[in-house]
């Protein structure tokens, strides 16, 4: 689990940098999610905060990035072609961190 918690910190790291980088909101991110079920959450604070959480635990890693990236997505409300663009954007910055690679255990 630890290996997946500096893995999971180092993209979000990543992911805030890309974000605000491209002027977007830059979510908080937890996990796991407070819904048992949900391997995703987005909640939005009246203050206009967005925390993204994700189950981490029994999940190919390249999951809980995809969730990520989605919950950037999200929490900037995009859609159609500027979210296909942010989706490319975040997940070629998390490539070239090297940060979401999947490493044996």
């Amino acid at each position: 689990m630890e290996a997946t918690s500096l893995r999971f910190s180092a993209v979000a790291r990543t992911l805030g940098a890309a974000a605000r980088g491209r002027g977007l909101v830059v979510p908080g991110f937890r996990s796991p999610p407070r819904l048992r079920e949900a391997e995703r959450t987005v909640r939005r604070s009246p203050g206009g905060g967005v925390t993204v959480a994700v189950r981490l635990r029994d999940r190919p890693f390249a999951a809980v990035v995809s969730d990520m990236v989605e919950g950037v997505v999200v929490a900037n409300r995009l859609s159609g072609t500027e979210a296909t663009r942010v989706r490319t954007a975040l997940w070629e910055a998390v490539a070239a961190a090297g940060a979401g690679e999947v490493q044996a255990a």
